[in-house]
């Protein structure tokens, strides 16, 4: 049954040749990326979609998916730095998945000539309070999965920083959620503002935001959308990244505004670790923290080991850095699609 399954998928144990590797490289650029907006909560929320199932409620044909890799990402929840990480993880699991990231409500705004799907009888038509702020954003994702997702649809999340806090809160609030995998990479599930980067945020995003908030306006509102697409490419030049998909409806007072504001809930909510969450669904967890992570210092992992020294909760040997999305999109996908291959009987 093991064989026919992994057949069926295109699965293949053992590590592949320079050759397979070639034509892996060669295949993901032709892997098919969908972009849409669609009215979720009462927000405009951005989702990239990778692999060919853009409508899971209304494919019924046979080769219908039966598993969902949905990623949801830190903050500022710009999805299109994690497009290379989603392709990744796409191609290694042998394009038997798809693979979506969801912008946080408020981070991406439409361009002007995109068509913003909603429907009205769904939940996503029903405005959610407070949707820019923490517990707004933890909603937001339950009511797209709600919405969009079929309930027959197995669930992999994975979580990066602050979004693997959103995730134990929607396993929390959601159990109806078949989720049956939960990766959180470099997770910022505590102690936000006692962080070597929290004691610099907190009194940037909670006291002097609003400064913040003036600047971008008067800096960015007179821009012109030349100018910002001009320097976004000479920025990503620099840093040696390349985008695809536009980053000039991101680069927003509005989008920036709402990463602020966001910002500041997580440095006053996110405290104490909801060691009741993770104690329930530990199986179904994987944590993963960096030995160099200013937002996780390495002693939250030892805490967290010691608390829980049967769950699978892992320290980086790569040296691989917080914003593990601009560089080392590649390693952290292999380790997802390594679990998802391994365990492809049983899901």
């Amino acid at each position: 049954m093991r064989k026919e399954k992994d057949a069926a998928c295109g699965v293949k144990k053992g590590k592949p040749g320079r050759g397979r590797e070639e034509m892996d490289s060669k295949l993901e650029e032709e892997i098919l990326v969908h972009e849409e907006f669609l009215l979720c909560g009462g927000a405009e929320t951005q989702v990239v979609k990778c692999g060919p199932w853009t409508d899971l409620f209304n494919d019924q044909s046979v080769h219908r998916p039966k598993m969902l890799i949905f990623i949801i990402t830190g903050n500022p929840g710009f999805s299109v730095f994690y497009v290379p990480f989603a392709k990744a993880l796409y191609s290694l699991t042998d394009r038997c998945f798809p693979v979506w990231v969801i912008s946080h409500a408020g981070h991406v705004l439409a361009p002007k000539d995109k068509k913003i799907l909603t429907t009205s009888e769904d939940p996503n038509a029903q405005e959610i309070k407070d949707i820019y702020g923490l517990r707004g954003q933890i909603e937001h994702k339950i009511a797209f999965l709600r919405s969009q997702v079929p309930k027959d649809v197995k669930l992999i999340l994975v979580g990066h920083s602050v979004g693997s806090y959103m995730v134990l809160q929607m396993l929390k609030y959601a159990p109806e959620l078949p989720v049956i995998r939960a990766f959180l990479l470099f997770p910022a599930i505590e102690r936000m503002a006692e962080t070597p980067n929290g004691r610099i945020f907190t009194p940037l995003l909670c006291w002097f935001r609003y400064v913040l908030y003036a600047t971008d306006y008067l800096l960015l509102t007179p821009c012109p959308d030349i100018v910002k697409s001009w320097l976004i490419s000479l920025v990503l030049r620099v840093m040696n990244l390349k985008a695809e998909l536009t980053l000039t409806n991101v680069i927003q007072p509005f989008c920036l505004a709402n990463a602020f504001y966001l910002g500041a809930q997580e440095m006053m909510t996110i405290v104490k670790r909801d060691d009741d969450v993770v104690k329930e669904h530990l199986s179904k967890l994987t944590f993963y923290y960096g030995t160099s992570d200013s937002w996780c210092p390495i002693r939250y992992y030892d805490d967290i080991k010691k608390v829980f020294p049967e769950g699978d909760i892992r320290l980086c040997e790569k040296n691989i850095p917080h914003a593990f999305v601009l560089h080392f999109s590649q390693d952290m996908a292999e380790m997802i699609a390594t679990w998802v291959k391994d365990n492809l009987s049983e899901i």
